[in-house]
């Protein structure tokens, strides 16, 4: 891995390798999954915490829920795995659910906040 960059609790963590598919490409991908009961994205909602790059085109993700009874708990991995897949030089998407830390309304970007009109 060439690079690794640990953000803030608002942001996922970030690791790159040399030729790997581009941090920006990825989370475009993502940014194309919608919670189905909320009208923002997963990567706004802060639901994104973790992106690994691997330079084989490897792309293995880290995410949560709003809530462990989410009733789109199964269907939003996979949405966000196909989506990712789609990326051309990603040859596999691992979408892995993690409960830690537990997702909070803090997570959420400032357009996200405006959208639901939490300002």
């Amino acid at each position: 891995m060439a690079e690794k960059r640990s953000q803030d609790k608002e942001a996922a963590e970030i690791v790159q390798a040399p030729g790997a598919p581009t941090l920006e490409e990825v989370v475009e991908a993502i940014s194309t999954v919608y919670d189905p009961e909320i009208p923002v994205n997963v990567y706004e909602l802060g639901l994104i915490y973790a992106i690994d790059l691997h330079d084989d085109g490897l792309v293995e993700i880290e995410m949560s829920l709003t809530a462990p009874n989410c009733p789109s708990a199964q269907e939003l991995p996979q949405m966000i795995r196909h989506a990712v897949l789609n990326v051309p030089s990603v040859s596999k998407a691992v979408v892995k659910v993690v409960w830690e830390p537990p997702w909070e309304m803090s997570r959420m970007s400032d357009t996200a906040r405006l959208a639901l009109n939490m300002f």
